[in-house]
């Protein structure tokens, strides 16, 4: 029975990642106005669970055994679920991209601490995913920038608005799907790893992740794309395919090496070295400073949150100690 909470707690921050990060691959082409919601939601949907499946693997071991080896309590994992789960709901509601990477990582590390002598959280670990989410940001940026540059010299050889309107619209369509893909492979850990902690079958439970991820973007997904899509600066067409490809590509290499990075953190900084061909007049910079306040609150909020849960029903349960 309690396995089963377990499942439906791990399909309840499955959802929330969907609502949330959905943002993150529908955003640019939607802010841009060169898709529409409902066809882009369809694309990242499909491409997202495809990610999942094939490529989620590693995330959902660094999250399942990597920063806490030992087995957790029932009880515990089903405290880092509702901790991150909860969290990642309240941002959602309030239209804030936040990270459910940080989110699931602070609430694992938290609890880690909380269980005390039985369990040795992993700070090398931990280290090297921090590591990530400083690099993720910074990278995306370099590469958007580059990336602008580069192909803004063959699409002004392209003659007609129609013409570079379809060669364009096919560009981001495709830029979405990939970053759909990155954000399948490097989110469903989060949702189902900490179940994979106390013996779930990964492949399984990867299906299930999968299904939270589908459900979440098609029924909660549009409420975070402003802000991706337009906040931070404006974007035209050229933009969004780049912002989008420079963040996929780091998400998915983040992927395959086994660090959940924050998908927010990705994107905003691929939109953010897009802003900076136009100079930085054209970046809004209070934006970003609100969702860098996001980041940083973001695990620590969830890791004290997961600690003192823990602890209050240790008091109750002395099971649990």
């Amino acid at each position: 029975m309690m396995f089963i909470t377990l499942l439906f707690g791990g399909f309840y921050v499955g959802w929330n990642i969907g609502a949330n990060d959905a943002a993150n691959c529908m955003g640019t082409p939607v802010g841009s106005g060169l898709l529409s919601y409902r066809r882009t939601a369809f694309i990242v949907t499909l491409f997202a669970v495809i990610g999942a499946l094939l490529h989620g693997d590693a995330v959902i071991e660094t999250v399942g055994r990597g920063i806490v080896a030992e087995e957790l309590p029932y009880i515990a994992v089903l405290v880092i679920l509702i901790s991150a789960g909860l969290f990642v709901s309240l941002a959602t509601f309030l239209h804030l991209p936040v990270s459910t990477s940080q989110a699931i990582v602070g609430a694992v590390s938290g609890v880690g601490f909380a269980v005390g002598a039985t369990v040795n959280v992993d700070l090398s670990q931990v280290g090297r995913i921090g590591q990530g989410w400083i690099v993720s940001p910074v990278l995306t940026a370099i590469i958007a920038f580059a990336l602008y540059h580069l192909f803004a010299i063959p699409m002004r050889r392209i003659k007609g608005f129609t013409q570079w309107e379809r060669v364009l619209r096919v560009l981001v369509l495709m830029s979405a799907a990939y970053m759909a893909f990155a954000m399948g492979a490097n989110n469903v850990g989060n949702a189902i790893g900490p179940i994979v902690n106390v013996g779930g079958d990964p492949d399984q439970l990867a299906l299930l992740g999968a299904a939270a991820l589908a459900v979440g973007i098609l029924s909660g997904g549009r409420r975070v794309t402003k802000t991706i899509g337009s906040g931070i600066t404006p974007l035209d067409p050229l933009g969004a395919f780049t912002a989008q490809l420079a963040a996929a590509f780091a998400i998915h290499a983040f992927s395959l090496i086994g660090i959940p990075v924050s998908t927010s953190q990705a994107v905003v900084g691929a939109i953010a070295g897009v802003g900076l061909v136009k100079g930085m007049r054209a970046i809004n910079r209070r934006q970003i400073f609100q969702i860098m306040i996001g980041w940083v609150a973001t695990p620590i909020t969830t890791g004290l949150l997961a600690f003192g849960l823990y602890r209050l029903l240790s008091l109750f349960f002395y099971t649990l100690r």
